[in-house]
């Protein structure tokens, strides 16, 4: 598997602007979609506008917990090791989550997470970590995972809206 799944995503775009842009577009996208809308399943075994919200509000507290356990150890300590986690398993759950808790959830953790990345140092980006699935990366690696994660999953909310008539 390679260490950024979502790097094509990404294409060579600065992350920290991916990331400090995406909670908006989310509101954006979905503000004049009605309950209906956004909690309507495109297909079976297709996530909903608000079931992709809830999964990008977990992976958003999942991701606040990556970036710092890969910059806790000392530097004269092994590197941290990132648990990964069963997306499928975690979505089971997503039709109990509303819109607005889940868009709210994802903004508050996001911004905490964009306070977090300007007190990094350029030493702190070359970090390593290790994903169980995915191998030894850098600290960055899992910046430019979720600016990556961010801009599929909005293609995705965007395909959903543009499918909806609006």
């Amino acid at each position: 598997m390679e260490l950024n799944p979502y790097d094509k995503y990404l294409n060579g775009q600065n992350p920290i602007s991916v990331l400090t842009t995406t909670a908006e577009r989310l509101r954006t996208l979905t503000a004049i979609l009605s309950t209906a809308q956004v909690e309507t399943r495109p297909a079976p075994r297709k996530w909903s506008i608000t079931e992709i919200a809830a999964h990008l509000a977990d992976c958003e507290v999942v991701f606040t917990f990556r970036l710092r356990q890969t910059l806790a150890p000392a530097l004269d300590q092994p590197h941290a090791i990132i648990q990964p986690f069963d997306q499928e398993a975690w979505g089971e759950r997503y039709a109990a989550y509303q819109l607005e808790p889940a868009l709210t959830l994802f903004q508050a953790a996001r911004n905490w997470n964009l306070l977090f990345l300007a007190a990094v140092s350029p030493d702190d980006r070359r970090r390593p970590t290790t994903h169980p699935e995915r191998g030894t990366m850098p600290f960055w690696t899992i910046v430019e995972t979720m600016a990556g994660h961010d801009i599929n999953h909005l293609q995705q909310i965007e395909r959903l809206v543009a499918s909806r008539g609006n």
